[in-house]
Order: C-alpha cells, then structure tokens, then sequence
C-alpha cells in the first residue's frame, strides 16, 4: 500500500513532473514498484520522474473511489429537537 506522501507524489508527478524533487524517498518508493520512469530530458543532463502505465491505472482507480465517495451520501443526520 502507498503512503500518502507516496500518492501525493504520484499525482505530483502526472500533473507536474517538473517540480518533483528527484531526491524524494517517496520517488524511490514509487520506483521500486514501478509506478513511475525515469527519462532523460531533451538535452540529456536531467532526468525527469513520468508515470508507467500502471501508475496511471493506480491513478484512474484512486479518481473513481473518490467521484464514488462524493457521489454517495452518508448516513441520514437527524437533529434533535
């Protein structure tokens, strides 16, 4: 399972690859089970983090259980007179 500051990186990475710090333990992590790639920049000095295809599925799940969430309302309050 990841942490939240994996995930938060994870989603760092989709919307801002260039602002990952590429000295994160978290990117490690994300590494480590390939949600995420390494690729050199176009002039071959920088690496830059870009997410695998199953980072993007982990990505896609995690925006489906959360449009699932808002979408169901909770348990009914009743307030006391």
């Amino acid at each position: 399972m990841l942490s939240a500051h994996e995930f938060a990186t994870l989603m760092l990475v989709s919307q801002s690859p260039e602002q990952v710090d590429m000295n994160r333990a978290e990117l490690d992590a994300l590494l480590e089970r390939q949600l995420v790639m390494l690729e050199r920049s176009a002039e071959g000095h920088r690496h830059r983090a870009r997410l695998t295809d199953t980072g993007r599925s982990v990505l896609r799940a995690l925006n489906r259980v959360d449009r699932h969430e808002r979408a169901t309302p909770g348990p009914a309050c009743h307030e006391a007179d």
